[in-house]
């Protein structure tokens, strides 16, 4: 009996030391996950998409190569991922690039519409999927965001106080009742409204003569043709204001090639670096720079600080400044 005794003493040690032993793994196993998941959170980083209009446009190759340069130096605060479009009017291009985003739920979009109203109801669908949208270069529609019932932040330059600026340091290099021109950006986007209202605040200002308007879109090519044909029918004009610095390169080019460059002046807008060149061999009178380079770099930002502190974005005024030749 005595030796039954000891063995089943035996067996019931052995037993309370296996179930101690299986507690304790499992509370070691129930608690990893949990501190697994804790350090996850810890290297989570948030995923913010900038999407730009035309990479064939310079001052937008400035803006990704400063957002990637941003990027490199803060990748442990975040990643990036860029997209752009072929072209200035590809605005269905745009909105599949945003749908994309998401499909892939990131944290937070900067987008550089490439139309004012068209991009507003997939920015809202953005909204809806908890992502937050920051608006850059080019203002959504303010009507239009409130027809949606959203708000989206503009974060970027006063688009009508810059053109107003360089149209200003043309006119007063011109006689009062002088012929002048403006050629336009893309007419639905709305740095190009504003921008052709401070050009034409600076001509009513300094009583130029405005003598023709044309749509250039934002392209070279489309402003050398319409500027050569403008010059033909209207060979007095004595200034053409540009809405970007793309088109002030196709106008210059035109003025060239029809021999009207030394009674001709010309001015800008981005300060791309083929106009910065000719802003300093006296070619372009001026230009405007809104800082291509950081442009992105303050939406992605403003994303970040939203992200980080979870209050509601405001729009942001950020600088443009008169470049001319030194």
């Amino acid at each position: 009996m005595k030796t039954i005794d000891k063995v089943l003493t035996k067996i019931n040690l052995l037993t309370m030391i296996t179930i101690i032993c299986c507690i304790s793994v499992s509370s070691l196993s129930c608690s990893k996950p949990s501190n697994t998941t804790e350090t996850e959170k810890k290297i989570k980083k948030p995923r913010i998409a900038l999407i730009m209009k035309s990479l064939a446009n310079e001052f937008f190759k400035t803006m990704e190569e400063g957002a990637r340069k941003h990027h490199q130096e803060n990748s442990d605060k975040y990643d990036l991922i860029v997209e752009g479009i072929k072209d200035e009017l590809d605005i269905n291009r745009q909105v599949q690039l945003i749908e994309t985003m998401i499909g892939q739920k990131v944290d937070a979009i900067v987008i550089a519409p490439a139309d004012s109203k068209a991009l507003v109801p997939i920015c809202k669908r953005a909204l809806k999927e908890g992502i937050i949208v920051i608006n850059i270069d080019n203002r959504l529609d303010a009507d239009v965001l409130r027809e949606n019932g959203i708000q989206i932040p503009f974060v970027g330059p006063d688009n009508r106080k810059g053109a107003k600026m360089v149209g200003l340091y043309l006119a007063e290099r011109l006689q009062a009742g002088d012929p002048v021109a403006i050629i336009n950006g893309v007419p639905t986007a709305y740095n190009a409204v504003q921008r052709r209202l401070g050009f034409l605040d600076a001509i009513q200002e300094k009583g130029l003569n405005l003598v023709a308007e044309e749509n250039g879109d934002w392209e070279m090519s489309k402003a050398n043709k319409v500027v050569s044909a403008l010059m033909t029918e209207k060979p007095d004009i004595k200034g053409i204001f540009c809405a970007n610095d793309s088109m002030a390169l196709g106008a210059i080019s035109a003025l060239k090639a029809g021999n009207f460059m030394d009674r001709v002046k010309v001015v800008g807008f981005d300060n791309i670096s083929a106009a910065n060149e000719l802003v300093k061999k006296g070619e372009l009178l001026a230009t405007a720079d809104q800082h291509a380079d950081q442009l992105a770099v303050y939406g992605i930002e403003y994303a970040l600080e939203c992200l980080n502190t979870g209050k509601a974005p405001e729009d942001k005024e950020t600088p443009v400044d008169l470049i001319v030749k030194q």
